[in-house]
Parts: structure tokens; C-alpha cells; sequence
């Protein structure tokens, strides 16, 4: 039931903005309205424009801002059990690229994926996110590399909404491999595949963002920016998978076009995390992957502290490099395998990944924020990374609904 206005009271709320660690106010206040988050803060302030909302005792409990997953390919067709089962054997990830896996074994399902089997598949990924105080969600294309699929794709993810309670951002990701028939023609592809379905994508307003995927199993920078060039014609943010199995200097040709994010990071060295601070791009840090890869080089999170360069966490939700569900086992992972902060995670899936989607209206409870807001049954923040295996949310609160 939709409410005109609600004051929650009786609850610890980690705002993710102000001087406090977490943005922390005990015994707090949250007055909303159906246009979003009037104000904040302890109980004894309460305005008295606010005072005659109908109250909603939270018993206490803890308030964060609803979650944000920054970084999926959540829409796709079938799964890639059999090469975890190859990685385990020995098989790298290259190794199982080059031999006709990967990505492409997936472009292969989703290819065969009518639009409504991929919604369908999707669903049960949607709903798990949903059950930890997801609120956005951004779905890559990627897994089509022909003009068809990779529409499909979008419009799969851009029918979500309308099933479940949640918001997508659509990005377009048409240069995320090279497909089997076009082998060693990787510009041939962009000209005749990739550019001309970003295109048609913009003009049937499928597309939020665009990201490519800059490595030696994929393009080189200088391939990327030409799809780059064709985003800024349209007008469109960019955003980058980067650095994630060698340096090729990705990150720093992303950011300077501006990029919203360049992600995984592994090998990205000082000199582009400097070119990442200069553009305010964000690092968005993808722990399932580094995990289910069996890597051992650490994104430099010290450099990103050194130079400021805000730091976001996702699922990385994909069939074959993170088939991870789970964005607080995400938080959990980045603390445990890079040594984030408890603080620094929770920054990551909530104001910090609300940057890297380039959405100012959300990721902190402050006034003019939307009113997306988690509940939890626990007594401190750090909690929310601290177990796996384990969900302690108690309510989602979506745009004022309860």
C-alpha cells in the first residue's frame, strides 16, 4: 500500500552521507513523502511539519540505503556449469575462451533464446537480488553479437520492470567478444554488427549506457574508442571492462571519454587510477569473478584510497566468470579477498554504485533522495558484510511503497 506520507521512527539509520562512519544516526528519523526523503535525522528533532505523518516503528532496527547491483549480465540463455567443471581441470580462462567457450558458448543460448524464455530465465536472478534489498539493478546486453539478439537482450531487461519491483539500467555491451564468424575480423564486426546495433538500440531507446570489454580475448583500446566515439555522438555515458587479465591501459582510454566506471581492475596500475581521479570515473570492484577465476592479482584498492577514486561493488551476475547471485556475499568477498572495509562495501553497493550508474537521486538517505530504503535485523552495519550464507533483511521500501 502506497503511503501519502510515513515517518519511520525507532531505528538506526546508515545514511551513507555526513561525517559519521556509515553516516550513522542513532535513534533516527525518516520523514518521506511520495516525491522522496523529506528529512532525516535523531528522533528528538523531529520538524514539526513532519510530526503528524503516520509513524512506522522499525523496532529498533538498522536502515540503509535499498541496495544497488552496478554491473550484471543477468538476461542471457542457458549455462556454463561444464567449463567451471573444465576451469577446475586446469583449463584457463582464456583457454576455455579460445577453445570456443566463454562468452561465446553463451551467445550460442541466447541466440537460441526467444524473448520471453530469456524474461523467464531471468526472473528467478531478479528475485534473489530483490530478497536482499536490491532496488536497481543494471542489466548488460552482450550475449547476443548479432544486431537481433543483442536487441532482444535489451528489450528482455527493459520488460523487468514491469514484472517485479525493481528498476533496470540497460547498458549496451555489443563489444564484449568477437563472434566465431567474424574471427580475426574484429573491426569488420564493429562495422557491421556492433555500431550499427547500438544505433538501432539508442533509436528504439534501449540503451542507458554503453561498455565494451578491453582485453587481448576481446578488443583493444583503439577499438573501443571507436564504438566510444559513436556513444558521445549519442549522447550516451560510457563505462569499461578493464585491466582484468593484463594491462592494456583500458581504464585510461575510458576515462578520457568521461566514463562513468571502468571495472574489475585487477592489473590496473597507478598511472590509471590517476587518469580514473582526473575523470571522477569510479572503480567498480567485482569479487565474484576474481573468486570463481581462481585469480591471485588483487585490484589495487590501496591506490584507489591513495587517490581518492570512489570504489563500487557488484555481483558481476554472469553464467561463466561469476555465476554469483548474491550482493551481499559480493560485500562480503571484496572485504575478505581485497581487504576492503566493512564501510567501504556498503559505500559500494549503495552511494558509490548509485555514481557508477550515474544516478544522483539515490544511493543515500538525505533529503531529495528517493525513498529506496533496506531494513535489517541487525544491530550494525558491519554486520551486512560480516556473515554468507546469510539474509537479514527485513522490509525493502521502494519510492515511499511499503
Amino acid at each position: 500500500m502506497r503511503q501519502a506520507n510515513a515517518l519511520f521512527t525507532n531505528c538506526r539509520a546508515a545514511t551513507m552521507a555526513g561525517e559519521a562512519p556509515y553516516g550513522l544516526i542513532e535513534d533516527a528519523a525518516i520523514a518521506v513523502t511520495p516525491d522522496g526523503i523529506l528529512w532525516t535525522g535523531p528522533s528528538p528533532d523531529i520538524p514539526a511539519a513532519t510530526a503528524a505523518f503516520p509513524r512506522h516503528d522499525l523496532g529498533g532496527r538498522l536502515v540503509t540505503p535499498a541496495l544497488i547491483d552496478c554491473h550484471t549480465h543477468l538476461v542471457h540463455g542457458g549455462n556454463r556449469a561444464n567449463e567451471f567443471e573444465m576451469r577446475l581441470h586446469g583449463a584457463s580462462y582464456e583457454e576455455v575462451a579460445r577453445a570456443g567457450g566463454g562468452i561465446v558458448s553463451t551467445v550460442r543460448a541466447t541466440r537460441d533464446a526467444t524473448e520471453d524464455e530469456l524474461i523467464a530465465s531471468a526472473l528467478p536472478r531478479v528475485d534473489a537480488l530483490i530478497a536482499e534489498g536490491v532496488s536497481v539493478i543494471e542489466i548488460k546486453s552482450g550475449y547476443g553479437l548479432d544486431i537481433d539478439t543483442e536487441l532482444r537482450m535489451l528489450r528482455a531487461a527493459r520488460r523487468l520492470p514491469a514484472l517485479r519491483p525493481v528498476e533496470v539500467r540497460t547498458t549496451f555491451l555489443g563489444a564484449h567478444a568477437v563472434p566465431p564468424d567474424y574471427k580475426d575480423r574484429a573491426d569488420a564486426y564493429l562495422d557491421e554488427v556492433c555500431i550499427p546495433a547500438l544505433k538501432a538500440a539508442h533509436e528504439e531507446g534501449l540503451v542507458d549506457a554503453v561498455d565494451g570489454f578491453s582485453e587481448g580475448i576481446a578488443f583493444s583500446p583503439a577499438q573501443i574508442a571507436r564504438v566510444f566515439d559513436v556513444a558521445k555522438a549519442l549522447g550516451l555515458p560510457v563505462k569499461l571492462h578493464a585491466e582484468q587479465l593484463s594491462n592494456l591501459g583500458g581504464a585510461a582510454i575510458a576515462a578520457g571519454y568521461g566514463a562513468l566506471s571502468a571495472d574489475h581492475l585487477e592489473y590496473l596500475d597507478e598511472d590509471g587510477v590517476r587518469a580514473m581521479a582526473e575523470a571522477k570515473s569510479v572503480a567498480v570492484i567485482l569479487p565474484g569473478a576474481f573468486y570463481t577465476l581462481r585469480e591471485t592479482q588483487a585490484p589495487p584498492i590501496a591506490l584507489f584510497r591513495k587517490h581518492n577514486v570512489p570504489m563500487a561493488v557488484a555481483t558481476d551476475l554472469n553464467p561463466g566468470s561469476s555465476p554469483m547471485n548474491s550482493l551481499l556475499l559480493a560485500m562480503n568477498m571484496a572485504c575478505t579477498l581485497f581487504r576492503m572495509t566493512p564501510e567501504e562495501a556498503l559505500s559500494g553497493v549503495t552511494c558509490n554504485a548509485a555514481r557508477a550508474l550515474g544516478l544522483s537521486d539515490r544511493g543515500t538517505i538525505a533529503p531529495g533522495q528517493r525513498a529506496d530504503l533496506a531494513i535489517w535485523d541487525v544491530e550494525h552495519p558491519a554486520e551486512l558484510a560480516y556473515r554468507f550464507g546469510f539474509n537479514p533483511l527485513h522490509q525493502r521500501i521502494i519510492g515511499g511503497w511499503t
